[in-house]
């Protein structure tokens, strides 16, 4: 495994213990909490990022009473084991089980929030266990369609993601961004997501794949309407596209 990276001060790290050994997260407090427990945006980023690169890009969230954990794959930065559906289902169901424990979070407002290959991890965590809403940025439908526009067999692919077949049992509220001019993940992957769930919002954005700005204000007004007590959070402006 890599060393082991500077914790932010106001960062807790989180040990997850799976069947490859342990696998990092890092909790992040909300800096202007509200009374009793905080909602949760549980976040699983993309292929080729570390939780690293996020713990300061969620200042919004916080300011606004909003707890979030940033969820490390296995064989990634500085946790064991290797990637795969298995060991990802394995590590978010396992995240979720700590957060729904921990004295900080309300159990009943747990949000994925999941980027790029994360979108397969957020939505197994939508289907299996209770959640109060989903976001989907910049995902796949999965990877086997993926794999056909880039001519892969289908039995070449070992780990599906089939995000669209997941939702199609998933009823919470969801949430899908995505990028206009995305170049690996096509914008029909976005449409088609949002198309399978009733009532789904979706928002198009002026960005690609990898340089898409949180679209803060969008999703607070979602987290607003979708949680419980959740409108007494003020939704903040970003200081910065982060």
């Amino acid at each position: 495994m890599a060393r082991r990276a500077s914790v932010p001060a106001d960062t807790r790290s989180v040990e997850l213990l799976v069947r490859g050994g342990r696998v990092e997260a890092w909790f992040l407090q909300p800096t202007n909490a509200g009374a009793g427990r905080a909602p949760l945006l549980l976040f699983t980023h993309g292929n080729a990022e570390l939780i690293d690169s996020f713990a300061d890009q969620f200042t919004v969230p916080r300011a606004a009473g909003y707890a979030v954990l940033l969820v490390e794959y296995p064989g990634y930065g500085r946790s064991a084991g290797n990637p795969s559906e298995a060991s990802i289902r394995e590590t978010i169901l396992a995240a979720y089980d700590w957060a729904k424990n921990a004295p900080e979070v309300d159990p009943t407002r747990i949000v994925p929030y999941g980027r790029s290959l994360g979108g397969g991890a957020a939505c197994i965590l939508a289907t299996s266990r209770p959640v109060a809403a989903l976001i989907l940025e910049s995902s796949f439908t999965s990877v086997c369609a993926l794999g056909s526009r880039l001519l892969v067999p289908r039995f070449l692919i070992r780990d599906p993601f089939d995000n669209l077949v997941a939702l199609r049992t998933y009823r919470g509220p969801l949430l899908v961004l995505h990028g206009a001019r995305d170049e690996v993940v096509p914008v029909a992957h976005g449409h088609q997501l949002a198309a399978a769930v009733p009532g789904a919002e979706f928002e198009l954005l002026t960005c690609g794949h990898n340089d898409c700005p949180r679209s803060w204000e969008t999703i607070m007004q979602f987290l607003g309407k979708s949680l419980p007590g959740a409108r007494g959070f003020p939704v903040v402006s970003a200081p910065n596209p982060a």
